[in-house]
């Protein structure tokens, strides 16, 4: 495959607009360990290549071990995560098929139960960023670099 277009420069305004997004996210006060864990797992579900590979150089450079970042796509079958990081990661992925799943009220009671209202709408707000960027890059075959 051979990338399609650099978004970032197709359309300034809606990149910036795009990054204004990101970094009000990035200063919301959830766990960045947690955030990494949350835009790594959506990135896997939407295939995108150049997500994935960030997302999991920055997670080691903010302390995740290998064993769980291999972990993440397998989550639920291994002990490796916090109730808060489950119930983080199920809502990831409940919103990130939501037109498969329509995100269920077994997930939304996982989610409540671990964290705030406010927490749960920065969340939120977390994975939908990393959709939107998942959406560019797949779509204009952004790709990570060797």
């Amino acid at each position: 495959m051979q990338p399609r277009l650099d978004f970032y420069t197709a359309s300034p305004d809606a990149f910036k607009a795009m990054l204004a997004l990101e970094n009000a996210v990035s200063k919301l006060p959830l766990e960045k360990k947690l955030i990494e864990l949350v835009k790594l797992r959506a990135s896997q579900i939407n295939g995108c290549a150049f997500c994935v590979d960030m997302h999991t150089a920055y997670a080691r450079k903010g302390g995740e071990t290998e064993r769980r970042l291999y972990a993440v796509s397998v989550w639920r079958e291994t002990p490796f995560f916090t109730p808060r990081e489950r119930a983080a990661l199920a809502w990831t992925e409940a919103l990130t098929r939501l037109s498969e799943t329509h995100a269920p009220d077994e997930d939304y009671a996982l989610l409540s139960a671990e964290f705030s209202a406010s927490e749960m709408v920065d969340l939120t707000m977390a994975i939908n960023t990393i959709n939107s960027w998942n959406r560019l890059a797949v779509g204009f075959r952004k790709f990570p670099q060797e």
